[in-house]
C-alpha cells in the first residue's frame, strides 16, 4: 500500500482521472497470458515522456517499483507487478506521428496497436513486417520490449530488425534519444538494439523509429499436408535449400491436427500427420514460379494433399487451419503452458520426437505448432490444474523441453522473452560470466532496481 503522500504525488503527475487504486480497476492489471496474478498497488494512464520521467524520478527517490505495461499479451509474465508498485500503462501513448513515404521510415508512440500500424503503411503502399500472434491487439512497444517476432520472420526477420531509433525514459527519470532515421550509424553503443528484448527492465520506451519496406505487389498461400512430420520437416530444408525464402512457413504436427479437427468444421484427411502452411509473396510472375517450384520440392515427400489459394478468401481459408489452433487447445484440458523454444531448422524433426517423448513418459498431452521457417515450436503443455499433481508433471516436463532443445544447439526462448516464466531456468542456456555481465548493465543502469524488477533475473540478482 503506497503513502497518501505518494498518490497524491501521482495524481499531480497525470491528473486524478488518468490513476486508479481501486481494487476492481488494479484486478485488470495483475495479469497477462500466463494468466499468473499480482495486484499493483496503484495504474497510472501517463500521457508523455515528461510525465513517465516525473514518475520514474518520484519512484526512483522512493524505491518504488515500476513495472511498464502495454496490452498485456505477453506469455512470460514480462509486465507483471510482482510484489506490488506501480504500473505505467502506455496505452494513451497511441499516436503514429508520422509516415514519410520518401525514407520509408516512421515515427510512432508505444501505445500503437500493431495490426493498425501496419494497416496505416499498406495504405500508403508501404510494409512493416513483423506479425506477432498477438497483432491484433499488442503494442508495438511491447513488440519492442519483448523482440516480438512472428511467421513471416522466416523471410524478413524480428522486430528489433526494423527498429532504426528510440525516445526512453531511463530508471531515473531522464529522457534520452537512441538511434536515429539513418540506416547506418555506429557513433557509441547501440542502445536501440540493447533496448530490444529487454522487457522493460532498462527504460520505458515512449517513441520508436522505425523502418519500412516497399509493400510487396502479391502474395500466394499454400497448404500443403504431409503423412509424417519428418516430410514435413524435410520439406522444410528442401524449400529452404531450393533458394527459396519463403513469407513464412508455419507447421504443425499431428496432435494440432487433432485438437483442429474435434474443435472445427475444418477437413483435414485422416492420413495427415503434419501441415506446413506456405507463403510466398513479391512479384507476381516470381512467386508463380516460386509457387510452383516450392510443389516439385516436396512432391516426394510423402504429400498427401495440396491446396493452393487463388484467391484472397481462399488465403484467408487455409489460414483459418493455423488460426482455429489456439482455442482448439482449450478441448485437450483447460489450462495451457505455452513454450516457445527455437531449434536448427533441420533438428526440427528430432525436437518434436523429444517432445513427443516426454509427453508419453509424463502422461500429459502436448501440442506442437509454430515457424518451421526458423525452428520456433510453439511447445503447449497441457493439464487440468485442479487434478493433483498435474503441475507437477508439467513443470517437469517443461525443464525437459528446456533441456531437449538446448542439447539440440536451440534456446528456451525464440520471441515471448523470460519475463518470470523463464528467469529460473536461465542458468540452463547462460554462463554465469555472461550473467554476470548482463546483471551488471541492470545494476549500472538501474542502480535501484525500480523498473520491473524480478524479470529476466531472480529478485535480487538484478538490482
Amino acid at each position: 500500500m503506497l503513502e497518501p503522500r505518494i498518490i497524491k504525488a501521482l495524481q499531480e503527475i497525470v491528473g486524478k482521472e488518468n490513476i486508479t487504486a481501486e481494487k476492481a480497476d488494479l484486478l485488470c492489471y495483475s495479469y497477462d497470458a500466463t494468466q499468473q496474478k499480482f495486484m499493483p498497488d496503484v495504474v497510472l494512464f501517463p500521457a508523455d515522456a515528461q510525465q513517465i520521467g516525473r514518475i520514474l524520478k518520484l519512484a526512483n527517490g522512493e524505491g518504488i517499483p515500476v513495472f511498464p505495461r502495454g496490452a498485456g499479451s505477453g506469455f512470460s509474465g514480462g509486465s507483471l507487478p510482482v510484489g506490488g508498485g506501480i504500473v505505467v500503462v502506455t496505452s494513451r501513448l497511441d499516436k503514429i506521428l508520422r509516415i514519410d513515404t520518401e525514407n520509408l521510415v516512421a515515427e510512432v508512440e508505444p501505445g500503437v496497436v500493431t495490426e493498425q500500424f501496419q494497416i496505416a503503411v499498406e495504405k500508403l503502399g508501404l510494409f512493416y513486417p513483423p506479425d506477432p500472434a498477438s497483432l491484433k491487439f499488442s503494442t508495438l512497444g511491447g513488440n519492442v520490449a519483448e523482440c516480438a517476432g512472428g511467421p513471416r520472420c522466416v523471410k524478413y526477420g524480428v522486430t528489433k530488425d526494423y527498429i532504426l531509433g528510440l525516445e526512453i525514459v531511463t530508471p531515473q527519470g531522464d529522457v534520452i534519444r537512441t538511434g536515429g532515421e539513418t540506416m547506418k550509424g555506429v557513433v557509441g553503443y547501440d542502445l536501440t538494439k540493447l533496448m530490444c528484448g529487454s522487457e522493460g527492465t532498462l527504460g520505458v520506451i515512449t517513441k520508436i523509429v522505425i523502418k519500412l519496406l516497399p509493400l510487396p505487389e502479391a502474395k500466394k498461400t499454400m497448404l500443403i499436408i504431409f503423412d509424417s512430420i519428418d516430410g514435413a520437416a524435410k520439406g522444410v530444408s528442401a524449400i529452404i535449400g531450393g533458394k527459396i525464402i519463403p513469407t513464412t512457413l508455419e507447421f504443425m504436427d499431428a496432435a494440432t491436427l487433432d485438437c483442429v479437427r474435434k474443435a472445427t468444421s475444418l477437413e483435414l484427411p485422416e492420413a495427415a500427420r503434419a501441415v506446413l502452411i506456405v507463403e510466398v509473396d513479391g512479384d507476381k510472375d516470381l512467386i508463380e514460379r516460386q509457387a510452383r517450384k516450392i510443389l516439385e520440392i516436396v512432391a516426394d515427400l510423402g504429400v498427401v494433399e495440396t491446396r493452393v489459394a487463388q484467391t484472397a478468401a481462399e488465403s484467408d481459408e487455409i489460414w483459418k487451419v493455423r488460426r482455429s489452433v489456439s482455442a482448439s487447445l482449450r478441448k485437450v484440458n483447460p489450462d495451457k503452458f505455452n513454450e516457445d523454444i527455437c531449434v536448427p531448422r533441420s533438428k526440427v524433426p528430432d525436437m518434436i520426437r523429444k517432445v513427443e517423448e516426454i509427453a508419453n513418459r509424463h502422461a500429459i498431452p502436448i501440442v506442437n505448432f509454430g515457424h518451421a521457417g526458423d525452428g520456433n515450436i510453439h511447445v503447449n503443455v497441457m493439464i487440468d490444474r485442479k487434478v493433483e499433481g498435474e503441475m507437477a508433471k508439467a513443470e517437469k516436463a517443461i525443464e525437459e523441453v528446456f533441456a531437449a532443445a538446448l542439447a539440440l544447439g536451440g534456446t528456451m526462448s525464440g520471441e515471448h522473452g523470460v519475463g518470470i516464466t523463464k528467469a529460473p531456468y536461465i542458468p540452463m542456456e547462460l554462463d554465469p560470466m555472461a550473467v554476470a555481465y548482463m546483471t551488471t548493465i541492470k545494476r549500472a543502469l538501474d542502480p535501484k532496481n525500480i523498473l520491473n524488477p524480478g524479470k529476466i533475473f531472480l529478485q535480487g540478482e538484478g538490482g
